[in-house]
Formats: C-alpha cells, structure tokens, sequence
C-alpha cells in the first residue's frame, strides 16, 4: 500500500502509479512494531489493537483492585475505583488532575461497557487509520477524547465519567469529514454509513433519557464528534508533502507522551492514596 495515498501497489513499483510519490527500495522489507511480535496482529490492525490491550490491561487492574478492597469486581467496578484510576471527575479536574481527561477513556464499568466500546473500536479503527494514516488517527483519539470530557464536564460536572466512546465518536467524525470534504460517489457512501452510525449512537444515549434513564455520556459523545469532525476536516488524508506529514507524526508523538504521561500522573496519586 502506498503511504501517501494508500492505493494498492506492487511490490516492483520505483513510484506510485497513483500520486506519483517515490518508494524507498523495498521498503515492503522494514520491519514493523507488527513484525517483531511475530506477525500475531496483522498490521493493518497494530494501532487499534494497541489501543484495545490498554484499555483490556486497565480493566482488568480496576477489577483487581476492586476485588481486593472488597467493594465488588467482576461484572460492575464500584465508582471508587473508577475515581481512584482516573474516572473523569470535574472537582479533581478544576483541582489541577488534568490527566484524568485522558485516562478516563480507557477505563470501563463493566464486562458489556468494555465489550461494546472494543467492538467498535476493532472495526471503526481499522478504518479511520487506512483512510488518514496512523499518526492523524491517533490525533483523531486523543483529541476527541480530550475534548469529550471537557464537554462533560461543563454540562456534568459533579458526575463521574469513563469510557472509549467519546474517542470513537471522535472517529466517526472523522469519517463524516472524510465523506462532506470527497464529493464522489465513495464520499457520498461513507457520508451515509458513518452519519448513520452517529445519530443511532446518540440517539441510543439520548432517547433514554426522555424516560428518566441516563447511563451514557451524552455530552462526552456530542463533544467528541465535534471535535473529531473538526480535527479530521482540517486535517484531510495524507498527501505528498514530507513537511506535512513530518507534523502529524510529531502532534502524534505529542499525544502519546501525553497520554504516557497521564497514566504516570494516576499511578502516582493511586499509590499514594494506598500508602
């Protein structure tokens, strides 16, 4: 596949026959973060499933937890130890806890949260990163997971919130942008699918609550949207132009330090809350 344009190519191929980018010699040979595990995850889903083992791992540690201080595990994580990992929580955030804007999208309050939330994200991330390229997927996630939570927290600030699913209504903004900014007939269908998919997800959020049930996170996913759409429209898939795409891989870099970063933060206030 061709890295600027991503059309199928061959292996022979000296320059793209599609957008005329020149190929490092076989560059078909490098190997790949995908190629040292052995090839055990294909690389087409390397990044997602990245993603989807840290949200796993911090699962699994939250149920740990929470069956060794006795408040519950299994099924349901009690709200405690959602706090204590990095739930988003706007009185902890305003007190200067900006780290949990991030790691409350990797966490979840049960087996069918989890479940549903990886679900998606195994198929929609495959997508996004073949159509726009790793590193502005991965600007993609953070951004509207970020942006999510800070939603939520002006229109809920005193209720606790976790969950992927501002991240990937952040992605799903970015394939709406994908379909308004191509005006063919695939622009044209992605527009329709991926629009589809917005309003059945926030309409499964939104229409509870007109019976007085509320369980989802309206506003981190309404935020999140936005800002993937946004973020993607400007954004526009990758092109041949080194600089630019020098950018994205830095703000990509960025967003994992960060994200690294915050993981660090919510360790260190978990141990010394347990010390």
């Amino acid at each position: 596949m061709c890295p600027n344009c991503r059309a199928f190519i061959t292996t022979d191929d000296k320059v793209c026959p599609y957008c005329d980018l020149r190929l490092e010699a076989r560059a078909v040979d490098k190997r790949t973060p995908a190629d040292v595990l052995g090839g055990l995850i294909p690389h087409a889903r390397f990044t997602t499933m990245m993603i989807l083992l840290v949200n796993a791992g911090m699962y699994i540690a939250t149920v740990l937890y929470s069956m060794h201080s006795d408040r519950g595990g299994g099924m349901d994580i009690d709200v405690q130890t959602l706090l204590d990992f990095g739930a988003k929580y706007a009185p902890f955030i305003f007190a200067g806890q900006w780290w949990r804007l991030i790691t409350a999208g990797f966490l979840h309050a049960g087996l069918l949260h989890i479940g549903m939330n990886m679900w998606v994200l195994f198929d929609l991330g495959v997508q996004v990163e073949e159509t726009y390229g790793t590193s502005r997927y991965l600007v993609f996630y953070f951004v509207s997971t970020v942006c999510g939570y800070l939603a939520s927290c002006w229109w809920a600030p005193s209720t606790p919130s976790i969950g992927a699913s501002a991240g990937l209504f952040g992605l799903i903004g970015a394939m709406i942008a994908l379909g308004i900014r191509d005006r063919s007939a695939y622009g044209a269908m992605v527009r329709s699918v991926y629009t589809r998919w917005a309003l059945y997800g926030l309409a499964l959020g939104i229409l509870p609550s007109f019976f007085g049930v509320s369980f989802m996170d309206n506003a981190a996913h309404i935020g999140g949207i936005t800002s993937g759409f946004v973020v993607a429209y400007l954004a526009g898939t990758p092109r041949f132009s080194r600089a630019l795409e020098t950018v994205w891989r830095a703000a990509a870099g960025i967003a994992m330090g960060l994200t690294l970063l915050a993981f660090v933060d919510m360790f260190l206030w978990l141990t010394s809350r347990t010390r």
